[in-house]
């Protein structure tokens, strides 16, 4: 079947905190047609590819991308018309060498990714395949851990918790339905728990609880009464996660705890105080526990905490091969967070990802705290054989969007889907 590229569209629509963001949509030669729509980041690491704004504050607060729009029918649709939409990678080569910059900053990395999605889908769909399939081969069988963002703080809400993100993790289920039906039955536990002891419902970004808390710990301690709570094994069934995003945290060398009470932690003081934290709770995943500025630190918990849990890599890393090659050199981190709007194309990310499983190090797929309903994070989790995703909590239409396609591509699969979490050794025992 033809998969020539006829033309290519796009439009600004809004994600999920009412920004503007690019939906672009691949037309093929034999009439298929395929869209896609570019999520935004609130906590962003400094070597991100660049997301182009207009900058007029007429429009959204200069938020509005329709200059991203306009590259994206205008330069990129002359270039690609009459390629083969399913050659993914010279495709995104083809919008590399366009753009000219090392961080997509011209066209704009929302420009470019869109398409990029988009020329995948439209691929997909020409070859009669499922996208995890098209771009994941026959062994892409995989369904990922899901790791719900139960309680929300930093840059993700208004509240007083430093630590942006307290996950659970169904680990102990034997299938991804089951691990879904555990971490939505915690959550609800964990609602019923905060409003019994006087704290606000209200939800962050990714749809967690936003509670003003006593201490950071405090979080922790909630999330394991739930988890007991609604009749699961603390470790056994149901792990912690972190997202701490520490990165917000930096300042001139120190981790400053502005919310909670003013704390002020050096490096190693910061690096005692996870090591502490990983002695008391059963916590089977750390990401981004030092900030991105902070390598000689990345190689100290590295070293101290490596062999005991999972420590991923985010605004360190970009989801970007060079950066990831430089972090294997060095042994930093053994897991990397995969976010495709953080390097720009898809040909970017799946490269990305394969190094990493090269190397023995984990990969972690993503969402962004801006989203839209688009799934293709879900598809791609199972086409890398990821071992985790995080998408949201259970609540928020464009979070719960990721986990029912997870849903149908595990019925699609039927007797061949394997669960993450019996296949990986990372499983903790509280």
């Amino acid at each position: 079947m033809k998969t020539s590229i006829a033309n290519i569209s796009a439009s600004e629509i809004l994600d999920s905190r009412g920004n503007p963001t690019v939906s672009a949509t691949v037309h093929l030669d034999n009439g298929i047609t395929a869209c896609a729509s570019v999520p935004s980041g609130a906590s962003t690491g400094e070597r991100e590819a660049v997301e182009l704004r207009d900058g007029d504050p007429a429009r959204y607060g200069g938020r509005g991308v329709l200059r991203a729009v306009a590259n994206v029918e205008g330069e990129i649709a002359a270039v690609l018309r009459g390629m083969d939409a399913a050659d993914q990678d010279g495709l995104d080569r083809r919008l590399i060498a366009l753009d000219g910059t090392p961080d997509k900053s011209r066209l704009g990395a929302n420009a470019i990714l869109g398409v990029s999605m988009a020329a995948a889908r439209a691929g997909a769909a020409a070859r009669a395949l499922p996208l995890y399939r098209h771009l994941g081969g026959s062994d892409a069988t995989i369904l990922p851990v899901p790791c719900l963002n139960v309680l929300n703080g930093g840059r993700h809400a208004d509240n007083t918790v430093d630590f942006q993100e307290f996950k659970i993790a169904p680990h102990g289920a034997t299938s991804f339905r089951e691990a879904i039906r555990m971490g939505v039955e915690t959550f609800h536990v964990l609602k019923g728990i905060l409003h019994d002891r006087g704290y606000g419902t209200n939800v962050g970004d990714e749809g967690g609880f936003a509670p003003n808390l006593g201490t950071n710990e405090e979080a922790v301690e909630i999330i394991l009464s739930a988890i007991d709570k609604a009749g699961y094994r603390v470790g056994d069934d149901i792990a912690v996660c972190l997202d701490p995003a520490t990165s917000e945290m930096w300042r001139d060398g120190r981790y400053e705890f502005f919310k909670s009470g003013g704390d002020s932690l050096g490096s190693g003081e910061m690096i005692d105080l996870w090591v502490g934290w990983i002695d008391r709770y059963p916590i089977a995943l750390l990401e981004d526990p030092l900030g991105e500025q902070d390598w000689d630190g990345w190689k100290e918990i590295t070293g101290r905490l490596g062999s005991r849990l999972e420590i991923v890599g985010d605004d360190i890393f970009c989801t970007n091969p060079a950066i990831l090659r430089e972090a294997i050199r060095e042994h930093v981190a053994n897991s990397i967070l995969i976010k495709p709007n953080q390097i720009g194309t898809v040909s970017e990310t799946l490269e990305c990802a394969a190094l990493a499983k090269s190397h023995g190090y984990r990969c972690y797929v993503s969402h962004r705290s801006g989203e839209t309903d688009d799934t293709f994070i879900a598809d791609l989790a199972v086409a890398i054989g990821a071992g985790h995703i995080k998408t949201g909590s259970a609540c928020r239409g464009e979070r719960i969007a990721k986990f029912n396609r997870l849903l149908a591509i595990e019925r699609e699969l039927g007797g061949a889907a394997a669960y993450g979490g019996q296949t990986l050794s990372w499983r903790v025992r509280g």
